[in-house]
């Protein structure tokens, strides 16, 4: 049922109207931006998405297309906080409703909580899938509990050593406020 709608330049409202259904388990490097954001490490690992298309008619007889997209991929990041490799998991699931021009997409997203598309005969749904992946990334990558003890505190015996022998600079400024008087 799927096999006539191409990813790369899907007719939305016909993938819509049929209730088509596209799916793919890609590599990461397909997705050069999200490759990007991994160091190109891991170029091998699934990206796996699927899309479900919908027309329906709302109760003010105004046709709706809606797309539904999950995606999800394990991407290889470093983390924040111990600065050392970490798989993180990134999961998308929306739905996107279409309109028929820019304008009316533009209205419409200010208004609704979905996110409204433009409808188009030759829409890209992989730069979508790579899109909605970028920006489910976290801010802030880290492992829930990081495998390594972090050290939080820095001391050098040397530079303790060799502090211990000088009088403290403040010292004198103690010995002038001593003989005030007051």
């Amino acid at each position: 049922m799927s096999s006539h709608f191409d990813p790369r330049r899907l007719d939305v409202l016909a993938f819509a109207r049929a209730a088509a259904e596209l799916s793919a388990v890609d590599t990461l490097s397909l997705y050069e931006r999200l490759c990007a954001e991994t160091g190109a490490a891991g170029a091998d690992r699934p990206v796996r998405w699927r899309a479900v298309g919908r027309h329906d008619t709302d109760a003010s007889g105004h046709s709706r297309v809606w797309l539904h997209l999950d995606a999800d991929a394990c991407l290889p990041l470093t983390c924040q906080r111990c600065l050392g490799p970490a798989d993180i998991d990134v999961t998308v699931s929306r739905e996107f409703r279409f309109a028929p021009t820019e304008e009316q997409a533009e209205a419409e997203d200010e208004m609704s909580e979905e996110d409204v598309l433009v409808l188009s005969r030759d829409f890209d749904l992989k730069g979508l899938v790579e899109d909605e992946l970028i920006m489910a990334l976290p801010l802030v990558p880290r492992h829930p509990e990081c495998l390594e003890n972090l050290k939080l505190s820095a001391q050098d015996p040397d530079f303790d050593a060799s502090s211990s022998g000088q009088p403290h600079p403040f010292a004198a400024l103690a010995g002038l406020k001593g003989g005030e008087s007051g």
